[in-house]
């Protein structure tokens, strides 16, 4: 169905969302931090091996131990009273001070520079969270203009009161939800259902918070506070999904803490074992002790993971794949189910004329395109943009109007009665379909797609459908997935049953689930085989993709799902997707090799190393050689391509 323009057209550049990067007081501070342990160990390096000057040596090793110490020290001392653990927080400072004890400050400031980059990754990636939440509350509107005891007046979000009188205008958010009782108009409702056709609404129906308001001035009674309103609800439901992602451990947090406690534990035992139970002098005892524990130091271990997960990140993202952390990445490489939203997603959310039925159909097309010029409904749009691309010219059409729930009419300069609409505008205008044209439309409402009827007076001109369009190269893109070892893939959509069948037909998936809210999105998240992956692209996909294992996002959804995702499509290309499965899974295997030669060097160099036969020097040519050979391995996928 469409209706004329009853009003002037009106931007809705205020309805969407941009994309904000801010950044948080804390993130700033540790990229101050990390930048500054970095400045301070070139500096050093550069005055001890380069310069020979011991004062710009020194100077450069303090700034660095300060600014990478500092803050690592705080949350060791943290995790120690408060937490009543050790971890490898304070490990690492230990070693930095143990390695400046015997003349290895280098050493030790690159312990530091490399834990503190690790740390400054870490908080950049969970940083995300609170912007998601920021981003989909921007969808609500500041306030609205509402009718209360007879008085039209502006009031701010949590001023609106059940039983206000909301005054909506074309072009307007919704900001509560209500039930339509003056006029007719057409919303948008993707944002929360996903549903990519407007939805007609009348009086009687109702109206979510966080929908467009797109052709038609209406009014509507508020049935729920701001509090309790739909949008409300998916900011519950993105709060909660976030929690219980963030309860996932990694493999970091699970071996650190023991790893770090043997260690620091073992030192003094060295220490006391040597000293006394091998007669050596406390001078001895001690150089091999802190040898021992700076070849222990996991920096080669603690490289292996960002040195291999940068490298993969800046590949993928010169692909077009954009990573936001490197869990993201080795989440990607474990995934075995993927479901994807519909519209926007897999299809374009762009309305085109999908077939015509007509015995002229440049005839009918121009008809249609006359009548619907005087529309601003999508389906109009789309049908008077099917007509420029065929360079077929609007006929032109007088007294146009809007038939409420059915469609619009106009007459030709010859006075004769034209329309386009419905089945019940057709049965009003006295109008039959033929066979051809009855088959057409029931062809078209078993695809799913929205159909119009265009006739002349009584009789039945065309049959037309419309419906969203897919994503170029879609079907290839989900083989493609499908080759790359992800093989249970389902489409989630809020859209009828038969649009989904419809689409997943055409592009090759055999699981669907349609008529979705968000809360059933959410729901199916748990159902599904994990590790599981979620595509879209709307703010109803927020709070799926939150709670998946993997949140995807394209480039061209809204700001909400991009901040809720973990990994976003920037070309909006799923063809890219099975080459970023394929990188992830290159980067697993590389870490898991570089994290079995970095433990397998500690292993046997450090009992060498309290043994006497390593001396500091070749110590640190292992340990470093350990460290550059990690770095080296992650590198080499700088050169993949997706």
């Amino acid at each position: 169905m469409t209706t004329p323009n009853t009003a002037a057209p009106t931007s809705f550049a205020a309805s969407s969302p941009q994309p904000r990067f801010n950044i948080s007081p804390e993130l700033r501070f540790a990229v101050l931090m990390t930048g500054l342990t970095l400045l301070g160990l070139l500096v050093g390096a550069a005055g001890q091996y380069l310069l020979k000057v011991p004062a710009v040596m020194w100077g450069g090793y303090l700034v660095a131990y300060l600014a990478g110490g500092i803050p690592a020290g705080r949350e060791a001392l943290h995790s120690l009273f408060v937490d009543r653990k050790l971890d490898v927080d304070l490990l690492m400072v230990v070693a930095a001070l143990g390695a400046a004890s015997i003349g290895q400050a280098a050493d030790g400031a690159i312990l530091l520079f490399l834990f503190s980059l690790s740390n400054t990754l870490q908080d950049w990636a969970m940083g995300r969270t609170k912007h998601a939440i920021n981003a989909l509350m921007d969808l609500n509107p500041a306030g609205a203009t509402v009718r209360r005891d007879g008085r039209e007046r502006w009031c701010e979000l949590n001023d609106i009161r059940i039983g206000d009188m909301l005054i909506i205008k074309p072009g307007e958010r919704i900001a509560a939800d209500a039930r339509v009782t003056l006029g007719q108009t057409a919303v948008d409702e993707s944002p929360i259902t996903g549903e990519s056709l407007p939805i007609d609404k009348a009086v009687g129906t109702e109206l979510a918070s966080g929908t467009v308001n797109l052709n038609g001035s209406i009014e509507a009674e508020v049935l729920r506070p701001a509090g309790d309103s739909t949008l409300a609800r998916l900011v519950a439901l993105m709060e909660q999904a976030q929690t219980a992602k963030s309860r996932t451990e990694t493999i970091t947090e699970r071996w650190e803490s023991p790893y770090a406690t043997v260690v620091i534990v073992a030192v003094p035992l060295v220490f006391v074992l040597l000293r006394y139970g091998f007669n050596l002098s406390v001078d001895t005892s001690w150089y091999r002790a802190m040898t021992f524990m700076v070849v222990a130091s996991p920096c080669a271990v603690v490289i292996s993971t960002p040195a291999v997960m940068l490298s993969a990140m800046a590949a993928a993202a010169r692909g077009g794949v954009l990573f936001k952390s490197s869990a993201a990445m080795d989440t990607l490489a474990r995934v075995n189910t993927i479901a994807f939203d519909k519209t926007g997603t897999l299809t374009q959310a762009k309305m085109t004329v999908a077939r015509v039925v007509a015995d002229d159909e440049a005839g009918a097309l121009a008809l249609a395109a006359g009548l619907e010029s005087h529309s601003e409904h999508p389906i109009a749009q789309a049908v008077a943009t099917a007509a420029r691309a065929h360079n077929v010219s609007f006929v032109q059409v007088r007294n146009a109007q809007a038939v409420p729930g059915m469609g619009i009419e106009a007459a030709l300069d010859s006075s004769e009665r034209v329309w386009a609409g419905n089945l019940r505008l057709m049965e009003r205008e006295g109008a039959s379909l033929n066979p051809t044209q009855d088959t057409a439309l029931r062809e078209l409402n078993a695809d799913g797609s929205s159909t119009v009827i265009v006739g002349m007076g009584s009789r039945v001109i065309a049959v037309m459908g419309v419906s969203d369009t897919l994503r170029p190269g879609i079907a290839d893109a989900v083989a493609g997935l499908r080759a790359a070892g992800v093989a249970h893939q389902v489409m989630l959509t809020g859209d009828k049953a038969e649009v989904a069948q419809s689409v997943a037909h055409q592009i090759g998936l055999s699981e669907y689930r349609a008529e979705l809210l968000p809360e059933d999105k959410l729901r199916i998240m748990g159902e599904l085989p994990g590790p599981l992956a979620m595509v879209g692209d709307g703010v109803n996909d927020a709070p799926a993709l939150a709670r998946a294992d993997l949140g995807i996002a394209v480039a061209s959804g809204t700001d909400v799902a991009i901040e809720s995702a973990d990994v976003v499509l920037m070309k909006n290309d799923l063809g890219k997707l099975a080459g970023a499965v394929r990188l992830a899974k290159d980067a697993r295997r590389t870490v898991f090799m570089n994290l079995t030669f970095a433990f397998g060097v500690i292993l046997i160099i450090a009992p060498l190393a309290v043994a006497g036969h390593i001396p500091l020097p070749l110590g640190v040519i292992a340990h470093e050689g350990g460290t550059v050979f990690v770095v080296f391995m992650g590198l080499k996928l700088l050169r993949h391509r997706l």
